[in-house]
């Protein structure tokens, strides 16, 4: 494969990723399946990345732990690296879970304390390689320069560090095996604002010199407005709105990315968007409307919102789920 083939090879596919939960709401009442992630689609290519923005309990950590095989998904199709997970054998998918590591979001809970930092980057190096220790130590010791830290850290523990330089080793850590794809869910959202660009600029760095394919997850749009590719505005477990960058930065179609977009802030009058008002609160997964999920809350609801649910389908230079795009 050639240098330019390496780097337009597909990574990750997903094909209407769902994954229910079978839940008892209370004593008396029978099992019902929250939705947590109800038909999720993308590509990804190596050195890119998929923003998945969204507010809190539209699905994005369920798609990153069904990506990391945290979970098990309820339906639809998923390869990483051109190969099925479904057809792969044991041996196969031991070699897929390396090629996909997370970055957590609270660089505090994530590092175990009892360890130093050279264990803690060299453990996934111990089980799943061959190497030696002083082959681990060097590799560990690279890893923590190209991160922005020094051979003398390898010795100490993570109380020793700042939150932005824990997050950098934890970056460092889900770099040791070389993945080809890395989620990191919403890395800089327990970090100071000061640091937060910081990491960004880390992270962009690094996915320049390894070509490494990112899932970056986060609750807003600021913090993905520099380092995403293509970005998948989800809503109740369901994309409502998915395209490139540009495409969604400079004119979002739905209500609901119109509304995230207008609560992001913005130094730039020029990318200042128009206010959009939303009523109401989030609704439960447990008790979904009728009809679009978001009309609710939506300022442009019509009649046929409330009774049929939209399905995701090209326009212009995107796809939307929404009628009014009609």
């Amino acid at each position: 494969m050639t240098e330019a083939d390496n780097n337009n090879k597909l990574v990750a596919v997903g094909h209407n990723l769902k994954k229910y939960y079978s839940v008892k709401p209370s004593a008396f009442s029978k099992h019902i399946d929250l939705k947590a992630l109800d038909g999720v689609s993308f590509e990804l290519r190596a050195g890119k990345t998929l923003a998945v923005v969204g507010e809190s309990g539209c699905g994005k950590s369920t798609l990153a732990r069904l990506l990391t095989f945290i979970e098990e998904r309820t339906e639809g199709e998923l390869s990483l690296n051109g190969q099925n997970v479904d057809q792969s054998n044991k041996s196969q998918i031991k070699q897929l879970r390396k090629s996909v590591q997370m970055i957590f979001q609270d660089p505090y809970g994530s590092l175990n304390p009892r360890k130093n930092v050279g264990s803690i980057l060299s453990e996934s190096l111990k089980i799943n390689t061959s190497l030696n220790a002083k082959e681990r130590n060097d590799l560990v010791v690279t890893m923590l320069e190209k991160v922005g830290l020094r051979a003398e850290h390898v010795g100490r523990y993570p109380h020793m560090f700042s939150g932005g330089q824990r997050q950098r080793i934890a970056i460092a850590r889900a770099l040791m095996l070389k993945p080809t794809l890395v989620v990191a869910d919403e890395p800089v959202s327990a970090l100071d604002i000061s640091i937060q660009a910081q990491v960004l600029n880390l992270l962009m760095d690094l996915q320049d010199e390894l070509n490494t394919a990112y899932v970056f997850i986060s609750h807003g749009l600021s913090v993905v407005e520099h380092i995403a590719d293509d970005v998948m505005v989800m809503y109740l477990g369901r994309p409502v709105e998915q395209g490139s960058r540009d495409a969604i930065f400079s004119s979002p179609q739905h209500p609901y990315t119109q509304a995230l977009l207008a609560s992001t802030p913005f130094v730039d009058p020029d990318k200042r968007a128009k206010r959009v008002s939303l009523k109401g609160e989030l609704p439960s997964p447990l008790d979904p409307p009728t009809g679009c999920a978001f009309h609710q809350r939506c300022p442009y609801v019509m009649d046929q919102c409330k009774v049929s649910r939209p399905e995701l389908k090209s326009f212009q230079d995107r796809l939307i789920a929404c009628f009014k795009v009609d």
